[in-house]
């Protein structure tokens, strides 16, 4: 089995990744808050560890991917304080909170099936698992680590960093914490600025609440991920990925909780992904720059000037290393659509080509396939990967103009690479060959059309021919002459 390196945010290094339980790999990762439209933030770390996930299982790992779904308890990030988002969002549309959920997960789970993101083994919400959280309080306050308020409960950050390290994974100390804290109206109820809430006594007017030994409340944000991550994962487990904005508060805490509750921090290595910026600055609503997927997809939003299709995403998305910055702009989707199209092309004529010479060992071939899984092995190098692909569309050029021939071995691998690690691995797939009844339609209208202008050119008649193509261009069908006959494409 190929050995996975994998940049570990806990000792800042690249390690060899060596799973707990051998031969399976255990990886949890932060999903959605449902309380709106799936955005470019949402993408990124979708595709990034759908990537991850197929790596694993193409190498023989059996994977077990549990990512939740946030629907109570977000608090605020910085302040732990504020109404829940999605109560807010029933309560200014008048409607159930898990209305909201349901809705808005379903619009989530739509746009991650157009970019061919894979489903998770175990997608729990917070929601179900209240009793859980419930517990891991109990715990931390026994531990002496957390402390009740008027009825909420909070976590004392001071006495836990006292025996342990608070800021372990991000590389802050406690002073630092202390100088970026905020005084924020209604903490009074903190021993501190920097404790964070375990559990809140709800509001009259806040929706959702359970009763607790404490108080009628809700569990806060930093919980959901201990209490899941461990029912299903168990009290240690491979991997936990998430966006790097939530490194610090989230996941720091998430690593407190689970050594005062359970004595450990629970997690082997932490992989972050990178932000995405539009134009070189931070996407929100505020900016004029907030691009939900959907307008992506159908281009109806003012920052754009096309619709770009689903695979464009992933292929720009898997353009950059996921622990780089990532920034959109039209210009460079235009050219991700351009090279996507190159690359998809040649996987096209891939499958018309012929044989012709001897086997040779150390082949190009070999050497670009070993190259691929040596780029994704080594921290999921998907931009290196993708250049060595690009190899592989240099060389089908090549033998279809007959400007080299290729052996049946080599043919055969190209077809793997394609297959196995483009579409398999790298999840990039020709969506107009997807089987769909409308991509069968246009292929049947095509045949119609070409034949058309085949009797036109037979019949030297070249101003229907030149005006055919003229008018297929128009619609944004290319058509281009050669040996084996007319090709079209999108």
């Amino acid at each position: 089995m190929r050995e996975v390196y994998i940049t570990n945010t806990l000792s800042r290094q690249k390690e060899l990744f060596k799973p707990i339980t051998p031969g399976m790999v255990g990886l949890y990762v932060c999903g959605p808050t449902v309380y709106g439209d799936a955005h470019l933030g949402h993408a990124r770390p979708a595709i990034t560890y759908d990537v991850l996930v197929k790596l694993f299982k193409n190498l023989g790992y059996k994977v077990r991917y549990v990512r939740n779904i946030t629907d109570v308890g977000h608090l605020e990030h910085d302040a732990d304080e504020g109404e829940d988002k999605i109560a807010k969002k029933a309560r200014l549309e008048q409607l159930e909170p898990m209305e909201v959920v349901q809705e808005y997960t379903e619009r989530y789970h739509e746009a991650m099936r157009a970019l061919n993101v894979a489903p998770p083994s175990i997608e729990p919400r917070a929601s179900g698992h209240i009793i859980e959280q419930m517990g891991i309080i109990r715990k931390i306050i026994d531990a002496g680590y957390a402390y009740e308020s008027n009825g909420s409960i909070y976590f004392d950050v001071e006495k836990y960093n006292k025996d342990h390290h608070y800021g372990i994974l991000s590389g802050r100390n406690l002073e630092e914490t202390k100088e970026g804290t905020r005084d924020l109206d209604g903490q009074s109820d903190k021993r501190a600025p920097f404790d964070f809430a375990l559990w809140k006594k709800a509001s009259p007017e806040h929706i959702m609440h359970w009763p607790s030994e404490w108080s009628e409340g809700f569990p806060g944000w930093h919980l959901e991920c201990s209490a899941m991550s461990e029912k299903y994962l168990g009290r240690e487990f491979d991997i936990h990925g998430g966006g790097m904005d939530l490194m610090f508060p989230h996941h720091e805490c998430e690593i407190a909780q689970n050594v005062a509750s359970r004595g450990t921090g629970g997690v082997h290595y932490w992989m972050h992904n990178n932000m995405i910026t539009i134009n070189g600055k931070k996407m929100g609503k505020s900016l004029g720059n907030f691009i939900t997927l959907s307008e992506l997809f159908s281009g109806n939003n003012d920052v754009l000037a096309q619709a770009y299709s689903p695979m464009t995403i992933r292929f720009f998305i898997l353009q950059a290393h996921y622990r780089s910055t990532l920034d959109f702009s039209n210009e460079a989707l235009q050219a991700a659509e351009k090279g996507l199209a190159k690359m998809l092309t040649a996987a096209k004529d891939l499958k018309s080509l012929q044989a012709k010479a001897a086997a040779s060992e150390n082949s190009e071939v070999q050497q670009i396939y070993e190259k691929c899984y040596e780029a994704l092995c080594d921290d999921l190098n998907t931009p290196v990967a993708l250049s060595h692909i690009f190899d592989a569309v240099r060389i089908i050029n090549s033998v279809k103009a007959d400007q080299m021939q290729i052996s049946s071995e080599d043919l055969a691998l190209l077809v793997k690479l394609f297959d196995e690690v483009l579409g398999g691995i790298l999840g990039i797939v020709d969506e107009s060959a997807q089987g769909s009844k409308s991509a069968t339609v246009l292929e049947g209208l095509m045949d119609i059309v070409l034949k058309e202008r085949q009797e036109a050119k037979a019949a030297r008649n070249w101003a229907k021919s030149d005006e055919i193509r003229d008018q297929l261009k128009a619609l944004g069908i290319t058509i281009k002459d050669g040996k084996e006959g007319t090709e079209w494409s999108l």
